[in-house]
């Protein structure tokens, strides 16, 4: 089951967002590839329920230089082969557009007959130092074995600077 999982969270991808702008907030995109190793851990205690756990281990390249460490709480007690669900935490260091700092990352995933649906936010107020401000969504999609992403973004405040 841990394996499965595993393909679970790194085989959920969505439609790549498009550009926009709201009440004179500026959204950016940042581009680029990752790798990523998913670690199976050993069972919790019974009380925590019947899920497996996982940690992350990534390496973003391109428009986010950065690495990351994260959780992930999986899922496929159904019925229905190709189904199961993922949450997972990830905290983030480097830098985007040329601005260092950390920030955090939440994962809520799905998969419905093999039909996934992915949502990763920014989680409020989790940036720190240049990135301090920064408020978005990750899109996640794997092709021909490559993991890649789309951060779309906005610095409200942030300054290189600072």
């Amino acid at each position: 089951m841990k394996h499965a999982m595993a393909f679970l969270c790194i085989t959920l991808s969505v439609a790549a967002p498009t550009s926009a702008q709201k009440e004179g907030v500026v959204t950016h995109h940042a581009r680029g590839t990752f790798n990523v190793k998913v670690v199976p851990q050993p069972s919790d205690d019974p009380a925590a329920g019947p899920f497996s756990r996982l940690f992350l281990d990534k390496q973003f390249h391109g428009d986010l230089e950065a690495t990351s460490k994260g959780q992930m709480v999986a899922t496929r007690l159904t019925e229905v082969e190709g189904s199961g669900a993922y949450v997972a935490l990830e905290h983030v260091t480097g830098t985007v557009d040329g601005r260092r700092g950390t920030f955090t990352l939440q994962h809520n995933g799905t998969m419905r007959n093999n039909v996934p649906t992915l949502i990763v936010t920014v989680v409020p107020d989790s940036a720190t130092d240049q990135l301090k401000g920064l408020t978005g969504k990750m899109t996640i999609v794997i092709a021909g074995g490559t993991h890649s992403y789309d951060l779309e973004y906005s610095l409200d405040g942030a300054k290189k600077d600072q």
